[in-house]
């Protein structure tokens, strides 16, 4: 679970949500999330490594730049977390709890 509390203070981020939807295209450099969102290195940088630290985006250097792409492993396993918490199941953390309304 903490891992998906990472996760989601990862998209908690207007701009992380935008680098998100632009490398929904592709792989794209860094300078071109910069260009496209108009933010300086520095705030493109720091954006990224909290993608990176949630594993929601791979990176790769080519030349003097970064190129990112979606980690999408990581991006459908918190789509089936996501399901599976709007889902009813058997061992649910609410089980134990009377549902008693009529009284």
């Amino acid at each position: 679970m903490d891992k998906m509390v990472e996760i989601f203070k990862a998209l908690s981020d207007k701009n992380r949500l935008l680098i998100l939807d632009m490398l929904s295209c592709g792989e794209l450099c860094a300078c071109d999330i910069i260009e496209g969102l108009n933010l300086t290195q520095p705030t493109i940088s720091h954006h990224m490594k909290i993608l990176q630290k949630a594993n929601l985006i791979n990176s790769r250097k080519e030349g003097k730049w970064m190129k990112y792409s979606l980690n999408l492993e990581v991006i459908k396993g918190s789509i089936d977390y996501i399901n599976t918490l709007s889902s009813p199941k058997e061992d649910c953390i609410c089980k134990d709890i009377k549902k008693d309304c009529d009284d």
